[in-house]
């Protein structure tokens, strides 16, 4: 599957989103990952959907929605209506996954299940018929900046082994501790859509993101 570089909004100048979303794409980037948290399932508080729908107009690049909330099945369609071409869900927050993703795909979304670093492949299995990509944090969710859980790579080999053995065709994506160091651990291991935040943001953005392409190219 194609490679693709989702930066992290969270990381960028909150005072200019459109800035730094108009900064990764000149800089090649392929999806805008947009963490969205409740303080409730996860501690911190980001953004709702007014951000989506602001940047909407500003870009045509993939917006990436990351729903760490709890019971997401009541903002899907608030993220839908704002523009997001992706809704990742976690399956720890809903007592309903199988009706969730059934959601986002009524909407006419793109539907992902996302997993916590301890949540199991298992947990998942029933929906993966259904989803477009599935979302593997590689860092307990909430705060950017964390160190990289190698452990979590076991998950993303036994999904590339789920999809290959029942003919899937969903995305692995990785979220967490992504730099260029990691990026081709996490490739190798079977992922394709690389959220990195901090790795990008701090510092020549452009040459960031070339770093990260550059150590893809090595796994191929």
């Amino acid at each position: 599957m194609e490679n693709k570089i989702a930066p992290s909004i969270l990381a960028a100048d909150f005072a200019d989103f459109a800035g730094a979303v108009k900064t990764i794409e000149s800089a090649g980037a392929d999806v805008v990952h947009i963490d969205v948290m409740d303080g409730h399932f996860v501690e911190n508080l980001t953004f709702g959907s007014g951000v989506v729908k602001g940047l909407r107009p500003r870009t045509e690049m993939t917006l990436d929605c990351h729903l760490m909330v709890e019971n997401p099945e009541k903002y899907i369609s608030e993220f839908a209506q704002a523009g997001a071409d992706i809704i990742s869900v976690h399956v720890e927050a809903t007592d309903h996954i199988h009706g969730a993703i059934q959601k986002i795909k009524e909407a006419g979304v793109k539907a992902s299940v996302a997993i916590n670093p301890g949540t199991s492949v298992s947990s998942i299995e029933t929906v993966l018929s259904m989803v477009d990509m599935v979302l593997v944090m590689t860092v307990n969710p909430g705060f950017g900046g964390q160190s990289f859980i190698t452990e979590t790579m076991d998950k993303v080999k036994a999904l590339a082994e789920y999809r290959q053995s029942h003919h899937l065709n969903f995305e692995i994506e990785v979220d967490g501790g992504i730099d260029d160091k990691t990026i081709a651990q996490a490739s190798k291991a079977g992922a394709n859509v690389f959220v990195a935040g901090s790795f990008v943001f701090n510092g020549d953005v452009d040459e960031n993101i070339k770093k990260l392409r550059k150590e893809l190219t090595w796994t191929v």
